[in-house]
């Protein structure tokens, strides 16, 4: 299944679709990466553009998707966009936003019923919008039957046991409100910490530094493998760069940590590194070159 918003491959017995709501030039790089340096993209800028970089307007590409993986029988969709209609008073781009999430389901055959598990890989404003849908005014779960895998630290330090990460910023109480307090009130939450195993595939490891409760999702299937990093990584220069934290890593020196250590493993094993807002195809294998790494090959999806 392949079209420009909708892409699929396979990976020993596990199915991963992409759905990409929307991707395109959003900030200057040095905005999107501070410590990166101009350097570093204009010397990779023959593989940097167009995918993860517009030079002529210093732009960073970058993607909103959500990948959905059918493993073991269940369905299980890892992180969830922005949401439509939500209050985002701090963050411009993602206030009000309208998209076509539910269309993108549709479009692969995916029906919100039938999905079992829902990943939040952390607790961001574009992570976790469709947890939930409006409904009479209010919020209610969008996926009526999943459970919903929320890392215990992120629910803690964006929840209001701690004023919804110390009161600093109105977002994020917003969003606790209306994308996870909902799947706390259905009984559908399952607060996890350290690892948590979803079933023979698949498995959720703690990686802290860009949120308290950051997460990976490693998937292992016959000779495949793969690491769903969420925003371990935001641009491809990273991998170059390891050290190079995004702009909304809240621990700078623990999110380099965890970026080197998944990045180290994904070498080793040779997993295929899947972040959660890469253009071009998505995804990428790894290997290690001098104090940071190299990228070798890009996903490729199967035909439609």
């Amino acid at each position: 299944m392949t079209t420009e918003n909708v892409q699929s491959l396979v990976l020993g017995d596990v199915e991963i679709v992409r759905l990409v709501e929307w991707s395109g030039p959003m900030v200057p790089p040095l905005d999107l990466v501070p410590e990166s340096g101009a350097g570093v993209w204009k010397d990779n800028e023959d593989w940097l553009a167009p995918d993860h970089w517009r030079p002529d307007s210093d732009q960073a590409v970058v993607a909103l998707q959500t990948w959905v993986l059918r493993s073991g029988g269940r369905t299980v969709v890892v992180d969830t966009g922005v949401g439509n209609g939500r209050e985002r008073p701090g963050s411009p781009r993602f206030h009000h936003w309208q998209g076509d999430f539910p269309g993108l389901l549709a479009r692969a055959g995916i029906r919100p019923q039938d999905v079992d598990v829902v990943v939040n890989t952390h607790i961001h404003a574009d992570h976790v919008g469709w947890n939930t849908t409006g409904f009479d005014g209010g919020w209610e779960p969008m996926f009526p039957n999943a459970q919903y895998l929320i890392p215990a630290a992120d629910d803690h330090y964006f929840g209001p046991a701690n004023a919804y990460a110390k009161g600093l910023r109105e977002d994020d109480r917003l969003i606790y409100d209306d994308s996870i307090m909902p799947v706390h009130r259905s009984g559908q939450a399952v607060l996890w910490d350290g690892a948590h195993q979803i079933d023979e595939n698949l498995t959720l490891e703690s990686a802290p530094g860009h949120t308290p409760g950051s997460s990976v999702l490693r998937l292992a299937s016959g000779g495949d493998r793969a690491v769903f990093v969420g925003d371990l990584l935001h641009s491809p220069v990273q991998i170059l760069h390891p050290s190079c934290n995004s702009c909304f890593c809240l621990d700078a020196e623990q999110a380099a940590a965890s970026r080197r250590r998944i990045l180290d493993r994904a070498a080793a094993e040779r997993e295929l590194v899947v972040p959660a807002h890469f253009g071009g195809a998505g995804a990428v294998e790894v290997r290690r070159e001098g104090d940071g790494f190299a990228l070798t090959r890009w996903a490729a999806y199967a035909p439609e």
